[in-house]
């Protein structure tokens, strides 16, 4: 029942670039800028994810076990998504495969290090 995810970001001006481009391969777009200093992405007019400056001003830190993981149409957009990030400068935290029956996964740290999984389930 996740309705969207916010993740923070030290530098907006790597950051929002990064996921423009990543976001937008799976249809993905800049909904609006947060007047607090970031931006928004959607995609068929529903909110999905949030990359902003921290609420308190401070330093955006990662959450250790924290993670957000986004569903892909299928196994063969995982591995793209996941080029796509390697592309973009993102690290590696689990190349594309399956993780058990049914559960196709890639793992990777955006630019400011929040981890990231690109999933098809089923």
């Amino acid at each position: 029942m996740i309705s969207y995810a916010t993740i923070g970001s030290n530098d907006l001006d790597k950051a929002i670039p990064f996921y423009s481009a990543l976001l937008g391969t799976q249809g993905a777009t800049k909904m609006m800028d947060h007047p607090r200093g970031g931006a928004l992405f959607a995609r068929d007019g529903k909110l999905v994810l949030g990359v902003l400056q921290p609420f308190d001003r401070g330093a955006a830190t990662v959450g250790n076990g924290a993670m957000i993981a986004l569903d892909m149409p299928d196994r063969a957009a995982v591995d793209a998504f996941y080029a796509k990030a390697m592309d973009l400068g993102a690290t590696d935290e689990g190349a594309p495969g399956e993780r058990g029956p049914g559960f196709y996964m890639a793992y990777f740290r955006d630019l400011d290090g929040n981890k990231l999984c690109a999933c098809k389930l089923g």
